[in-house]
């Protein structure tokens, strides 16, 4: 981050610059500086020190699914969600300026990446290579200064590093979209009434059915839930927290009664943000 740089104008983000996630905050926040982090804990870290104001965190793809670890860490991380992004993921085959395709013999990019563009990279029988993330294959692209190497990244991370599209939207999928999350210090929540989305996480208690009884409420009482997924906590496979995403607020009826539902049959239940929900999901079910 420059020395200069206003921490209450700033975003942080997991990845290097050019990163997907660092395109995903240019278009949501044009306005605001970019800081990249090695890791999510660090992102996180930053927003919690004051580095920065927002967090832009990568949940889900809709090709490759949940990213790994996220889901761990939210709970713990001490800041709120306080909106969501899907952004269109658009690979560009990125090489040094002046290289033609049929030079390029090896290709470099994150796992997820290289699998989204199988399609691509079969037909030009090009030698695919797992690095860490998208961005930093661009980089490691520039410094080995070989014609015959080249990364799947975004356009942005050719601007960044100073590489030439040789092809782009190679992705096998048209709608490869990435799922973010925006964070913050401090909750805000949008006013019942309007599209909202909250997410939480919960406990239930380790007796027969409890699962079943505790979801029942948001059955019988209307509610739309798009996302449940369980991980282990502490190490011990008795110990299930449930991650959850439903589509309606907390401060309406319909949702008020299946939480104290939720919370009956439940050890635990922890609210991590209410959200307005992304124009895109709300033209999804127009579709």
């Amino acid at each position: 981050m420059p020395d200069n740089a206003d921490p209450a104008r700033t975003i942080a983000f997991q990845g290097a610059p050019g990163a997907y996630s660092d395109l995903a905050c240019r278009h949501v926040f044009p306005d605001m500086t970019t800081l990249p982090c090695h890791a999510f804990d660090d992102a996180f870290a930053a927003v919690r020190d004051g580095q920065a104001a927002l967090a832009m965190m990568s949940i889900e793809n809709s090709v490759a699914g949940r990213v790994a670890d996220i889901h761990h860490l939210m709970p713990d991380s001490g800041l709120y969600i306080i909106g969501e992004h899907f952004e269109r993921v658009r690979h560009h085959l990125l090489a040094l300026p002046g290289t033609t395709l049929d030079q390029v013999r090896i290709v470099r990019s994150h796992v997820h990446a290289l699998g989204q563009c199988r399609n691509f990279i079969r037909a030009h029988r090009l030698q695919p290579v797992v690095r860490a993330d998208t961005a930093g294959s661009a980089a490691e692209v520039k410094e080995l200064g070989d014609r015959s190497v080249a990364a799947i990244a975004s356009e942005l991370a050719g601007d960044v590093y100073g590489l030439a599209s040789l092809a782009q939207n190679i992705e096998d999928a048209e709608h490869n979209t990435t799922r973010f999350l925006v964070m913050s210090r401090e909750p805000t929540r949008p006013p019942p009434g309007a599209p909202a989305v909250t997410t939480f996480v919960f406990n239930v208690r380790n007796v027969p059915a409890a699962l079943y009884k505790a979801l029942g409420g948001f059955a019988t009482n209307g509610i739309n839930m798009t996302k449940l997924e369980s991980y282990m906590v502490g190490g011990q496979f008795t110990a299930t927290q449930f991650y959850a995403d439903v589509e309606a607020h907390p401060d309406e009826r319909p949702l008020k009664l299946a939480l104290e539902e939720l919370e009956f049959f439940s050890t635990e239940v922890n609210i991590l943000g209410v959200y307005p929900a992304h124009p895109s999901r709300i033209a999804g079910h127009k579709r």
